[in-house]
């Protein structure tokens, strides 16, 4: 059975002329997975397409 995972994601979105920088922690089972959660968020939040959203780093979180 697999073992849900914490994963702190860095990237930006490009809006407008603009960067705005984001961190978020994201719970998944996998990085992929993680990665759709974020393209999902942030371009419902901000009503941006995938493309303007640009990841940097993916990093697993070691749980406590």
């Amino acid at each position: 059975m697999d073992q849900v995972k914490t994963f702190k994601i860095s990237g930006y979105l490009k809006k407008k002329g603009r960067r705005i920088s984001f961190t978020k922690d994201v719970k998944a089972l996998k990085d992929s997975d993680a990665l759709e959660k974020i393209y999902s968020e942030i371009g419902s939040r901000h009503k941006a397409k995938r493309f303007d959203i640009k990841v940097v780093e993916v990093q697993e979180v070691e749980s406590k």
